[in-house]
């Protein structure tokens, strides 16, 4: 329902957004268009769970684990759903509703937003390490910034992002749950 509301207001979001990455800090574009992108987010999770093992602590292992695992799946969920829709991208100026299924061109590759599944789904993952509200409210606004980026960048409409949220929960929350059939000890314990 969230999305369909925000569907309706895709190219008013959009062209709003777009107007602002001029005043956009270069550090924060940086960040959101890095932070999002697979080599980082394998780079982080990895090395999450390589000191997880190297020290032998199964809590960082646990959490490389959920990170590796929550990234690979949703990723190739995005991955074969973007394929499946098709949905043109803001820059190629065809509009929100314009879709063509298993076109190859990355210009209808739009939904949903890769960049937000990968930096949202490590950024939820991290987030229930913590127990303070105020702690995770800034991890998740951290990983919020490379989904928002691609919507000033054009790249993606907030639809998009908004369900990649919401993918990277879903699948957080569906692998956390099987983890906690193998690991004797929870995060927060």
């Amino acid at each position: 329902a969230g999305a369909g509301l925000l569907y309706l207001v895709d190219e008013q979001t959009s062209e709003f957004m777009i107007r602002q990455k001029p005043g956009i800090p270069p550090f924060i574009n940086s960040y959101g268009t890095n932070i999002g992108s697979p080599e980082y987010n394998y780079m982080l999770t990895g090395a999450i769970y390589l000191t997880g093992l190297a020290i032998k602590d199964q809590k960082l292992r646990r959490t490389g684990v959920l990170l590796v695992a929550s990234a690979s799946s949703a990723g190739l969920l995005q991955q074969l759903t973007k394929s499946v829709f098709g949905r043109a991208r803001p820059v190629a100026d065809l509009g929100k509703s314009t879709f063509d299924p298993f076109n190859s061109d990355r210009n209808f590759h739009s939904f949903p937003s890769g960049h937000t599944i990968l930096a949202f789904t490590n950024a939820y993952a991290i987030a229930k390490q913590v127990k303070s509200p105020w702690l995770k409210g800034g991890i998740y606004a951290v990983g919020l910034v490379p989904g928002i980026s691609r919507v000033w960048e054009g790249q993606h409409w907030f639809s998009d992002v908004f369900l990649g949220v919401a993918l990277s929960i879903a699948t957080v929350e569906s692998i956390d749950r099987y983890l906690d059939r193998k690991y004797d000890q929870k995060y927060l314990q």
